[in-house]
């Protein structure tokens, strides 16, 4: 399980950003956004409770509880986007490797929409306790510091201001939470580029997304399907 999940980790490489404690706590649900009005939520506001710290971590765990032939990460044209969805926020995946992705996914209406631009996770291998939590958040942070060419758009309107969306996961964590069985992965720490969106209105929407790193790039074509 362990060099299972590290194996498919280690190859999408992901980022955050500096999230802290007075992230303030989002209560009440967004109204429904038209897609001009659509605007990144600031990366300290926090959904349901959950900062947006909090939601990459979660995002990673959701992202790691699936075998590859099941992944949304490994999906080629959108039909696994709905696998283990929670709560009141949907999860757009990433892509293994640098091949541009175009996938069309249906989801309801109400969600928030979480992504990474561009991320990277830190985790334990073979080397049984040689790995801290400090020493995995630092490198974390290093392998994001060079982040290139970040791009965001929400039918064909680009979205702004992306470098102040970096977030970090903040504590150590779990990477095998939810991929259930008796194996740890931790300590585990993530550092990147994500955005939040409200949600969105009910019908069609093209989100184009992705980034850079030294030894990374993802571009993703989402067609969103609002139901």
């Amino acid at each position: 399980m362990r060099s299972l999940l590290a194996a498919l980790l280690l190859s999408i490489a992901s980022t955050a950003a500096l999230a802290v404690s007075t992230d303030t706590l989002y209560a009440p649900p967004e109204p429904t956004a038209k897609a001009g009005d659509v605007r990144p939520m600031p990366v300290r506001q926090a959904v349901g409770g959950h900062t947006q710290s909090d939601l990459s971590v979660r995002w990673w765990q959701w992202a790691a509880s699936f075998q590859y032939r099941d992944s949304p990460v490994a999906d080629r044209t959108g039909e696994r986007c709905g696998a283990k969805q929670q709560g009141d926020v949907w999860f757009l995946a990433g892509t293994y490797g640098s091949a541009a992705t175009s996938r069309t996914c249906r989801m309801p209406a109400g969600k928030h929409v979480f992504f990474p631009l561009i991320n990277y996770v830190v985790m334990p291998s073979s080397c049984e306790g040689c790995l801290t939590c400090e020493r995995a958040a630092a490198k974390a942070q290093q392998m994001t510091d060079d982040a290139m060419g970040l791009f965001a758009e929400l039918d064909g309107r680009s979205l702004e201001s992306l470098r102040d969306h970096r977030v970090a996961s903040g504590r150590c964590f779990d990477l095998a939470e939810r991929a259930g069985g008796p194996v740890k992965i931790e300590p585990t720490a993530s550092n990147g580029y994500w955005l939040l969106l409200p949600p969105l209105a009910k019908g069609p929407h093209t989100l184009r997304f992705g980034g850079s790193l030294p030894s990374l790039r993802q571009e993703l074509i989402y067609t969103l399907i609002v139901e």
